[in-house]
């Protein structure tokens, strides 16, 4: 009986042992065992079965507005600017103060000493008309007073000469509504001023004579002084805007004060107080 042959295709165990050139090439460039084709870097890839997506289409994304390509026609801009943040509201005058932006240094109380001298000597000739107070002639001598000085409407003359006195004094006083208290205050002065002036001919300037307007004009130049540089922050009316930083309504206030002070004295009086001076001879 003869025996088969053996297979010489079956490796000997030494030939299972040796590794074979692809094996040893891999192991060669990675340092280790290979354990898939991806391990090795000389081995080739796997060719996907699908292309890989590409386009917003292949993507299903949704490809959004159109955005217009430049051309000659459109204008092109080298730079956006960006408006600057609005500044931030200031705060009160104390801020102000507190940054330095407002130093006003005596100025308030200068003004505050105006108005207490000039609204005090009104409120004192107001009471003394009013009340007969500090020897004065009370309502009813006012009264006689104005109809002997040729007032020609005496009892409405005296009402007015009173409240513009006693009234816009003690408002120029607190400081409060002080463009309408001192216009009535210089309106009212410059009446007296005309009534004195008027009652003999030429300038009369002198305080020394019964008909001297040098107390009145003085009165009247403060009166329009604190209509022009308002009541300042020791008053009332320190959170207007007339009290600190007064414009152009103070020139109208000092134009209808002296309107209301010519238009009342026609009225009332008539006559034309600066007859003997200059060209009113």
């Amino acid at each position: 009986m003869t025996e088969k042959p053996k297979d010489t295709t079956e490796p000997s165990a030494a030939q299972r042992s040796t590794p074979t050139m692809a094996e040893q090439s891999a192991v060669s460039s990675t340092g280790r065992g290979v354990s898939s084709p991806f391990d090795s870097p000389t081995e080739q890839f796997p060719r996907l079965s699908k292309d890989v997506p590409r386009t917003d289409d292949e993507l299903g994304l949704d490809p959004g507005p159109d955005v217009p390509s430049v051309g000659a026609d459109t204008p092109t801009y080298a730079y956006a600017s960006i408006p600057p943040a609005a500044n931030a509201p200031s705060d009160t005058g104390r801020l102000r103060r507190r940054n330095g932006e407002s130093r006003r240094g005596t100025l308030d109380l200068g003004l505050f000493l105006l108005r207490l001298i000039v609204g005090g000597t009104f409120v004192y000739h107001g009471l003394q008309k009013l009340t007969g107070w500090f020897h004065g002639p009370g309502l009813d001598g006012t009264r006689d007073m104005m109809d002997n000085g040729g007032w020609d409407h005496p009892t409405l003359s005296a009402i007015l000469v009173t409240v513009g006195e006693l009234g816009g004094g003690a408002l120029l006083v607190l400081g409060l509504a002080t463009p309408l208290a001192a216009g009535a205050i210089l309106a009212v002065i410059l009446d007296a001023w005309a009534w004195k002036q008027g009652m003999i001919p030429g300038f009369q300037y002198n305080a020394g004579v019964k008909s001297g307007v040098e107390l009145e004009s003085i009165l009247a130049g403060a009166a329009a002084v604190i209509i022009l540089t308002g009541p300042g922050r020791l008053a009332f009316d320190r959170n207007r805007g007339w009290a600190t930083r007064p414009f152009a309504g103070s020139f109208v206030v000092l134009l209808l004060a002296v309107a209301a002070a010519v238009g009342a004295y026609w009225y009332l009086h008539g006559g034309n107080p600066f007859t003997g001076i200059g060209p009113f001879d």
